[in-house]
């Protein structure tokens, strides 16, 4: 049998990535959610920022549930384009059947991302998103907004993440 050498450093995430590169791995936590039109409620929530080395785009998966039962609730996908000039591309198709292209721009040192839709398809009553992310003493955060047929763009869910 032999001996386990010694271990080996992850590969180097792609220059288009590596500015973004404190989004990736597993993350978990809890949320809440709120909005003139729905009760308050409490999720807990896993995300997955993925990365191959060879490719210029970070995978995303998010999913939630339930703080009290575990039932599943809400779960998202797609995929986090870092641009050269600092800006971001991000694609997310959501369970609900609604699709959302953002762009917005990211800051490495600061460790954010800001995101705004730029079309929310197959959505007959959401209007607007808004992502916020920021990374803080290890622990990542987010706002998200959202506007509708009779809601202005306001808070809707907000999380605080540690990674797993």
């Amino acid at each position: 049998m032999e001996a386990a050498g010694p271990p080996t450093q992850p590969p180097a995430p792609h220059p288009s990535v590596a500015p973004l590169s404190f989004l990736l791995g597993k993350w978990r936590g809890e949320g809440e959610g709120t909005f003139p039109t729905i009760a308050p409620f409490r999720y807990g929530e896993e995300i997955l920022f993925s990365h191959h080395p060879s490719k210029p785009v970070i995978s995303y998966t998010q999913r939630t549930w339930k703080a009290a039962s575990g039932e599943p609730m809400h779960a998202e996908s797609g995929y986090w384009r870092p641009r050269p000039d600092g800006s971001l591309e991000v694609v997310i198709a959501q369970s609900t059947g609604l699709a959302e292209v953002q762009k917005g721009s990211y800051d490495a040192e600061k460790k954010t991302v800001t995101l705004q839709s730029e079309l929310v398809g197959n959505a007959s009553k959401v209007k607007q998103i808004a992502r916020a992310f920021q990374m803080v003493d290890g622990e990542l955060s987010y706002i998200v907004q959202m506007a509708t047929i009779t809601n202005s763009l306001q808070p809707h869910l907000k999380a605080l993440l540690k990674r797993i």
